[in-house]
């Protein structure tokens, strides 16, 4: 029965370390595909960096262009809605 348990223990020490070995293995050839990540992720930060550059430096000028034309009234009446008004009462 010792024999067995001895047995048993070195096989589940063998399995143990060859799991180990594929695991080491596995994560050192994913360790080059995080240098791939963090170059993208670093792009990525910048990128938003510039964006958000760019939406303080044309904020104001976008809220101007707004209030602009929101404040922009035509007090003409055009002509089409003259001439249906015209049809409409018969003048």
């Amino acid at each position: 029965m010792k024999q067995a348990q001895v047995d048993a223990d070195e096989l589940i020490a063998a399995y143990r370390k060859e799991q180990e070995d594929a695991f080491l293995k596995s994560s050192s050839s994913n360790s080059g595909s995080n240098d791939v990540s963090a170059k993208v992720q670093a792009e990525t930060n910048q990128e938003i960096q510039d964006m958000q550059g760019l939406f303080t430096k044309n904020a104001q000028k976008a809220v101007d262009v707004l209030l602009s034309k929101c404040c922009e009234v035509s007090l003409e009446v055009p002509t089409a809605r003259v001439r249906a008004t015209q049809k409409l009462y018969g003048k």
